[in-house]
C-alpha cells in the first residue's frame, strides 16, 4: 500500500486507510450472519472527515441480505444526507476470505464515491488497495435533469 493515495485533491494516508480497516473489522464483529457465518464489516471515510461503518445483515431468504458496504452507505446517507461524498472505503472479513465489494455494492457506491477513492479489501493474496474507478471502470449511470 502506498503512503498516500490522492483523492479529490486531498490525499488519503496509509494511516487513515489502516484506521478504516480497523473500524471495518470492529463492525464485522456485529455481523448478523447466522446462515453463512460470513462476517463482513465496512467503513467509509467521508469528505467531511466522518467515518461511518456498517456490517452485513442476512435474511433466511438470502435475497434480502444486505452487504456491509451498502449497510454503511445507507447509514451515511441517513446521517449526512444525499450530497455526501466518499473519499475511501475499507472492507474486512473475519473469516479471512476474499471480500471485494460485490457488483450491487459497487454500483450503489458509484452514486457517492470519488472515482480515485481508494478501496481496501481482503483478496486471495492479502489486503488489496485499488481506486474505485479500477474496481468499477464502467459504472452504469444516467444524467438526471
Amino acid at each position: 500500500m502506498a503512503d498516500t493515495m490522492k483523492t479529490n485533491q486531498r490525499a488519503v494516508s496509509a494511516r487513515q486507510l489502516k484506521t478504516l480497516q480497523t473500524k471495518a473489522r470492529k463492525a464485522a464483529k456485529k455481523s448478523y450472519s447466522p446462515y453463512s457465518e460470513f462476517k463482513v464489516g465496512a467503513s467509509l471515510l467521508l469528505s467531511n472527515g466522518e467515518i461511518v461503518t456498517g456490517t452485513n445483515v442476512e435474511s433466511i431468504s438470502f435475497g434480502l441480505t444486505i452487504c456491509a458496504e451498502r449497510s454503511a452507505l445507507v447509514s451515511a446517507v441517513s446521517r449526512f444526507g444525499p450530497k455526501l461524498r466518499i473519499r475511501a472505503v475499507a472492507v474486512a472479513n473475519l473469516n479471512d476470505g476474499p471480500s471485494p465489494p460485490c457488483g450491487a455494492c459497487r454500483q450503489l457506491l458509484s452514486e457517492f464515491i470519488e472515482p480515485d477513492a481508494p478501496i481496501v479489501f481482503p483478496s486471495a493474496d492479502g489486503l488489496r488497495t485499488m481506486t474505485f474507478a479500477e474496481l468499477l471502470p464502467q459504472a452504469f449511470g444516467i444524467k438526471l435533469k
